[in-house]
């Protein structure tokens, strides 16, 4: 069963704007390592979330592809 033409809308926005804070924790994660100030907590935290932000667009995109019946 597929997404309606105004959910799929939905999905695609949400899923630029999870590309997007993908993209930005990656930069700010480089920053932080590169910083060398040990604060590994806030590091980790950064990698958690980037984490969470790369299921949620596996999600996304699993909604937006159609079913393959093999």
């Amino acid at each position: 069963m597929g997404l309606t033409a105004p959910e799929e809308v939905a999905a695609r926005a949400k899923l630029a704007q999870l590309l997007q804070e993908h993209r930005d924790l990656d930069a700010a994660i480089e920053a932080l390592a590169l910083a060398g100030n040990g604060d590994q907590l806030a590091l980790s935290r950064l990698k958690k979330r980037k984490l969470q932000l790369k299921d949620e667009i596996t999600e996304i995109n699993n909604s937006l592809l159609p079913d393959i019946i093999a």
